[in-house]
């Protein structure tokens, strides 16, 4: 080994002890709960003092380049994320980073989640399925997620919206890993159903009146953060996925864990790997969903007022 190359490794093992390069655990701490209730009670006790609500019906995810949803409603009171206790910030385009208090037409209050936090950010899946956590805490029956996807059926289409009916994890990880109380949920859950047919149904009749029809599918979930190999997707689609994306199985997982009712939602915002004749750019899947939320927002709006 030459001399600087010496140099550079003993720096870096310099820095590294003094702390100033952060590590990734290997391992996860098994005598920490599945859940984390701390951060989540703290930062639901605080949504309650300053939403002024004691419980709350619904709430919404926004995925990435669907955050317009708040401009088809009557936002009441907007709270940072990086304010709530446990919940860091969000650093991906298309995330605004805010929880927000909304107020449909029907005078139906509704929690509106502008962004998520995402596994290949280095988060972990208790930080990632924070909200839910809160959601149960504030009484939440009813909760649609919604994410952008890249199309693996060849009979999708750029911009259409699909209403997940099933999902593969292959993100290699669980967030109900690790110690779990089961005066809050069972150790192993059912996924049978893990998007309710009840709100699926709901979610078709209003499509109707909007004159257009959704597509139905099964997403499969990565890690991310690099777009997938056209072999990946061949794999996929031999799996039974329509759709992949980066994001939504493990609230959808903790969600059901609280028995939380699930409608899932994915805007196609680009095709997959092999069946895309470009390159994949996530500035392009910002944009697409930008002009697909006007229908998502109004196809959304009149699912929650059925509620």
């Amino acid at each position: 080994m030459g001399a600087l190359a010496q140099l550079v490794e003993q720096l870096t093992l310099n820095q590294f002890v003094a702390g100033s390069i952060p590590s990734r655990p290997t391992k996860r701490n098994l005598n920490l709960y599945n859940i984390d209730f701390t951060n989540a009670l703290l930062a639901a006790n605080l949504i309650k003092k300053q939403f002024a609500i004691d419980t709350i019906d619904s709430a919404v995810i926004l995925g990435s380049g669907l955050g317009t949803f708040t401009q088809t409603v009557t936002v009441v009171a907007t709270i940072a994320y990086n304010t709530l206790p446990g919940f860091p910030t969000t650093s991906v385009s298309g995330h605004k980073g805010n929880l927000t208090l909304a107020r449909l037409d029907n005078n139906k209050l509704i929690l509106i989640f502008e962004g998520r936090f995402h596994y290949y950010e280095g988060y972990s899946p208790q930080i990632i399925t924070l909200p839910i956590v809160v959601c149960y805490m504030l009484g939440v029956k009813n909760l649609i997620v919604s994410n952008a996807a890249g199309g693996i059926n060849k009979q999708f289409a750029i911009g259409d919206l699909m209403i997940i009916n099933d999902h593969i994890n292959l993100t290699g990880d669980n967030p109900l890993i690790g110690k779990n109380d089961l005066n809050y949920g069972k150790r192993f859950i059912d996924l049978s159903e893990p998007y309710a047919t009840s709100l699926r149904d709901i979610a078709l009749q209003c499509s109707l009146k909007l004159n257009f029809k959704p597509q139905q599918g099964v997403y499969l979930a990565v890690s991310g953060p690099s777009y997938e190999t056209k072999a990946e997707i061949r794999a996929f689609a031999t799996l039974g996925a329509d759709a992949v994306g980066m994001s939504t199985v493990y609230e959808v997982i903790v969600a059901n864990y609280f028995n939380i009712n699930v409608l899932g939602i994915s805007c196609i915002t680009n095709l997959a790997t092999g069946i895309a004749t470009s390159s994949h750019d996530h500035q392009q899947v910002v944009n697409v969903a930008n002009e697909s939320s006007k229908l998502f927002s109004q196809w959304v709006n009149l699912i929650v007022n059925k509620l």
